[in-house]
């Protein structure tokens, strides 16, 4: 996989997050915060990763936010992170039915942030995108990115944009770095249309 200089950029700074907050946690395992910063590292990392390491991150971070969640059940950031970390194992799980009860997973945890921030922005348009889910995961797969990603181990996997064979990582970071960065975008973008005067009636 090629990593441009701001992935690299990237791929330091969540790795120095992550070693931070496991040195931190060695220190106070009862600190929510520190969980919720090291589960997000994790599944920042997952984006670099090949498909079935990447599931395996995310699985982590899953651990990370839950365990936050112990100590602070009330956390919304950590259940905001745990409905992002749900949706992207989803779109990395090739048949819909085994990928369905991550997205309704996924719905509650964004649902449950919301209901403990409801002026949040970007928790409000998680549950939009959220609802779109099953239908995008389905036109995703149907371009022939399902039976490459079942092949977990394998070294290709397939890229309906420009159909060039891709490395299974890169695949996964175009998809699970999709999901979790289209999330914060569509947010930036409704907060700025909400800021903007109305268009002049046609």
């Amino acid at each position: 996989m090629e990593f441009s200089q701001d992935d690299f950029d990237r791929l330091l700074l969540f790795e120095h997050t992550r070693k931070a907050a496991e040195a931190t946690y060695a220190k106070d395992p009862l600190d929510a915060d520190n969980l919720t910063k090291w589960g997000g590292a994790l599944l920042e990392l997952s984006q670099f990763q090949s498909v079935s390491d990447s599931k395996t991150m995310i699985n982590d971070a899953i651990s990370k936010f839950e365990e936050a969640l112990l100590i602070d059940p009330l956390k919304h950031e950590a259940l905001w992170s745990l409905g992002n970390a749900n949706t992207s194992y989803a779109f990395m799980t090739p048949n819909l039915d085994e990928a369905k009860p991550y997205f309704d997973s996924a719905y509650d945890f964004f649902q449950k942030a919301l209901e403990e921030d409801p002026g949040n922005e970007l928790y409000s348009k998680s549950l939009e995108i959220n609802a779109k889910a099953t239908e995008l995961h389905t036109e995703i797969h149907k371009h022939g990115l399902g039976q490459q990603t079942a092949a977990a181990g394998s070294d290709t996997s397939f890229n309906a944009k420009s159909s060039k064979p891709k490395k299974s990582s890169d695949f996964n970071y175009d998809i699970c770095g999709w999901i979790i960065l289209a999330v914060a975008v569509v947010a930036w973008v409704g907060m700025a249309k909400s800021n903007m005067p109305p268009p002049p009636p046609r």
